[in-house]
């Protein structure tokens, strides 16, 4: 064997094992842009899987484990139906626009099934966490709003999700003084935890 073809072998088979690993890494997904809500937990579908203690550091800090969850991008929340409401924001006392879709919808394109005995741990990104029931959800028409006023919601803003409702047409919170209406509302949402009791 000559020294050249020693050499071109060698990096070949040096070069397998990278290539192998490149395009695992490479499969398909079908997030066409970055993660910005993951539902975790009692999630009958996945795209993901388990938190990485070192690339994942929100979800480390924040206490979240799971060993597979469902990750929407802004592609795959908008592809969902949209629902628009008119609250009446607490943070400048006018009505606004909010548009997204239905949590429900949310959760169920996660692969969410079930009623009261299911408990949703809304997180935030500043850490803030709703536990929330479910049937509370659904009754209250809650939705994830992407966008507030037709311009879509920003991190530093209120977003890149808000979980909102319409308080000034439900019984719960049409009577309650504005700052108070939105205590269930998580904006800056970026995690849903499912559980079942």
């Amino acid at each position: 064997m000559n020294k050249r073809d020693f050499l071109g072998k060698t990096a070949l088979a040096g070069l397998l094992p990278a290539v192998t690993s490149a395009s695992a890494l490479a499969a398909p997904s079908a997030l066409k842009g970055p993660g910005l809500l993951t539902l975790s937990g009692a999630v009958g579908k996945s795209n993901r899987g388990a938190v990485d203690p070192a690339l994942d550091q929100m979800f480390v800090k924040h206490g979240i484990q799971f060993d597979k969850a469902y990750v929407f991008d802004a592609e795959a929340l908008r592809r969902l139906p949209t629902v628009q409401i008119r609250p009446t924001l607490e943070y400048d006392a006018k009505k606004h626009v909010l548009a997204g879709p239905l949590m429900t919808t949310v959760l169920e394109e996660a692969g969410v099934t079930g009623g009261k005995e299911v408990q949703l741990f809304l997180r935030a990104v500043d850490g803030y966490v709703v536990p929330l029931n479910l049937a509370d959800a659904r009754s209250w028409r809650m939705i994830v709003a992407t966008e507030i006023d037709g311009a879509p919601l920003s991190i530093g803003g209120l977003g890149p999700q808000w979980a909102v409702y319409e308080a000034d047409t439900l019984a719960a919170f049409k009577d309650k003084p504005l700052k108070e209406r939105f205590a269930l509302c998580p904006w800056g949402l970026y995690s849903i935890d499912v559980r079942k009791s």
